[in-house]
């Protein structure tokens, strides 16, 4: 029965609303870094465009008269919940490049999880020790042939990608929750100038040699990555390709919480609320997005 159900990805598309054309054939990162001429405020300014316009655009929709039913994940319905389909198995399997979040940024995602469940009991929260954000994403749905090709391929190149941001280091900052209809999570901006309010990373036996500074942002980053798999001999099947640096906080499994108009306002003034809430109990007063 897996393989009749129907991706989420189909019912709710996540395009770029930053405005940059990616050109075909070229690493689609480039464009983005490109049309920003290279600066971080102007990369910053287009990650925040499309998370700002991102959001208002799905605020539209969860408020619409005619919005009859939220964007739930079948795979993930069955796997939570295996009376629906007693033995369902998720048989898609998926090679990813992620980061992982310091302790600092899971405590405040598990904070800002415990705030919207108290507003939703039954929206489903991805569990800390699985949070992470997507770097770049090589094959989605294959098999497990497919992927141990695909590890096969890439097995030269695995040790540089691994402690690529040892050498390379990139700051996130701003966080902000984002959401659409299927899911929501806490997004980031390349940092500009922020003040830096985390301890270094620690790379063993790296002393020289680092790349760091908020000119090399998350973007250039994530374009470095795709070039390492690309020289690597990878033919890159990413879903999409958008100015995004987001840790996913949850899902919805039912519509019970979202079914009336009421409910679902107050879901959305349960975010905004949040959003502002994290960042001024960690960073102080939050700046205005965009």
């Amino acid at each position: 029965m897996g393989n009749i159900l129907e991706s989420t990805d189909i019912k709710n598309k996540l395009e770029d609303l930053s405005g940059v054309v990616v050109k075909p054939g070229e690493n689609p990162y480039n464009a983005l870094i490109e049309a920003c001429e290279d600066d971080p405020e102007q990369t910053q300014a287009l990650y925040s465009a499309h998370r700002v316009r991102r959001n208002d655009q799905q605020k539209e929709k969860f408020l619409s008269p005619e919005l009859n039913e939220l964007i739930i994940d079948p795979w993930l319905l069955r796997l939570e919940t295996p009376e629906i389909e007693p033995g369902f198995k998720d048989l898609r399997n998926c090679m990813t490049f992620w980061g992982r979040p310091p302790v600092h940024v899971l405590e405040l995602a598990e904070k800002i999880q415990s705030k919207l469940k108290a507003v939703a009991p039954n929206i489903w929260l991805m569990p800390t020790y699985r949070m992470h954000i997507t770097t770049l994403e090589l094959a989605f749905s294959r098999t497990p042939e497919e992927i141990d090709a695909i590890v096969r391929s890439l097995r030269p190149a695995i040790p540089s990608v691994a402690s690529y941001t040892y050498h390379h280091r990139a700051r996130l900052v701003k966080p902000m929750i984002s959401y659409d209809l299927s899911a929501f999570a806490v997004s980031f901006l390349p940092a500009c100038g922020e003040p830096v309010v985390s301890p270094p990373p620690v790379a063993p036996g790296i002393t020289e040699g680092v790349q760091q500074g908020d000119q090399y942002t998350y973007h250039h980053l994530r374009r470095d990555m795709w070039n390492l798999a690309k020289d690597a001999g990878m033919e890159i099947d990413s879903r999409y390709i958008v100015p995004s640096a987001h840790i996913t906080l949850g899902r919805y499994l039912t519509d019970k919480d979202h079914a009336t108009p009421e409910q679902r306002k107050k879901w959305i003034e349960a975010i905004e609320e949040r959003s502002t809430d994290g960042w001024r109990q960690k960073f102080g007063t939050p700046p205005r997005p965009g």
